[in-house]
């Protein structure tokens, strides 16, 4: 057996602070501010996303919406740890995460200015197996419940978590041969991908709802293109999540809940720690870009370092970017009400991706009462290669 191969054999998890906190309530962080329209047109702004819906005060008023709305994926950014608090639960020294899936179910109450959501959080359950990309594998699960200031339903979510030994994914380098150099595109591809960006975003500009009735099993909706990934997307991505900005959230904790997981260390790997003592006088000190957790997404050494290759982007986007490119072919009388994503791998820094979808199924009733059309989505690179398997239930009126 080669040195590596054994290597690999004795690498293993310690979850001694793990198990007894499965199925428990768990603590995190909670916004002081509550969301406002600049909120929201950050958060467009870095997903790509030009819905005038959410960013064009004048289109928005003449909008049955009566103003600027919060796209529906905004309940992501409006939470501690990018969703994925509940689902990082419990220390395991040596460790990185990324994300392994979402799924969400919307309730029909919509984010305004001035609305500021509540989290409820549950560390909800785990599973180790082996991988090549890191030898023992955990994908742990952990529940939000997300309601607003007047004790509202907004959205549930299920983030799943993907943690491993980051010298375990660095030694393997299952990326490094995969994902080769920073793709460099023609001017006429680039003209290429602008023109099929355009194409979507004309495809419902005005926010027609297509009706039920209209809608066919196998009819495919139209094809849209995020951009080329770049290290300024990426940071433009992280800092629309409003925890990563400097002092917009305190720690709270559910009320009877003994050692409820709050704020403490889940055994990040060397170097991407957070410095909390130190971060009181020096806020950058635990903003997750500059120092954190964060940092391989925009620097490719120390995204080396945790097995990823290069500089990439974030699985909480692109769970973002399939329920808002669901909601815009929804249209102002539409809604997406459940969305399971499946993260296969992540977006890196030079790639485009591509959003494919097709309805797969129609329920004229539904446990929702509404009318529903399933919809298959796939997000996938330059290259074909699979970024997100999607399947969602789009509410769509008669």
């Amino acid at each position: 057996m080669s040195e590596k191969a054994a290597q690999a054999e004795v690498a293993e998890l310690d979850l001694t602070d793990v198990d007894h906190r499965v199925g428990r309530p768990v603590g995190g962080g909670q916004l002081w501010d509550p969301c406002s329209a600049s909120d929201i047109r950050r958060w467009v702004m870095a997903l790509d996303y030009p819905n005038p819906l959410h960013w064009d005060e004048e289109f928005a008023r003449d909008s049955r919406f009566g103003g600027v709305v919060a796209p529906q994926s905004i309940a992501v950014a409006l939470d501690y740890g990018h969703g994925a608090q509940p689902a990082c639960v419990g220390r395991i020294p040596g460790s990185h995460l990324i994300f392994g899936g979402e799924e969400w179910w919307f309730y029909g109450c919509p984010v305004r200015p001035g609305d500021k959501l509540f989290q409820e959080r549950r560390f909800h359950d785990y599973k180790v197996v082996e991988t090549r990309f890191a030898g023992p594998t955990m994908f742990s699960r952990g529940d939000t419940v997300h309601r607003n200031q007047h004790g509202a339903l907004v959205a549930r979510e299920r983030s799943t978590a993907i943690r491993y030994l980051a010298a375990e994914a660095e030694k393997r380098g299952m990326y490094d041969d995969r994902v080769g150099e920073v793709r460099r595109w023609t001017s006429d591809e680039l003209a290429g991908i602008e023109t099929a960006r355009h194409d979507w975003l004309m495809s419902n500009r005005g926010g027609l709802s297509p009706r039920f009735e209209e809608v066919k099993v196998g009819d495919t909706l139209p094809r849209r293109v995020i951009g080329p990934h770049s290290i300024a997307s990426f940071t433009t991505e992280y800092r629309a999540f409003l925890f990563n900005i400097w002092g917009t959230f305190h720690w709270t904790a559910p009320d009877g809940v003994e050692d409820p997981w709050i704020n403490q260390d889940p055994g990040w790997t060397e170097g991407f720690g957070f410095d909390e003592d130190g971060a009181r006088i020096d806020p950058r000190k635990r903003d997750g870009l500059y120092v954190g957790p964060s940092r391989g997404h925009i620097d490719s050494d120390k995204a080396s370092r945790v097995g990823m290759a290069r500089a990439y982007g974030y699985g909480a986007t692109m769970g973002a970017w399939c329920t808002d490119y669901l909601a815009y072919w929804a249209g102002h009388d539409g809604m997406v009400r459940h969305a399971k994503a499946d993260f296969r791998g992540p977006a890196f820094e030079g790639d485009v991706t591509w959003f494919d979808a097709e309805v797969v199924g129609k329920q004229a009733g539904s446990a929702w009462g509404v009318p529903l059309v399933q919809v298959r989505l796939r997000l996938s690179d330059q290259d074909g290669g699979v970024l997100v398997d999607c399947t969602a239930e789009v509410e769509l009126p008669f």
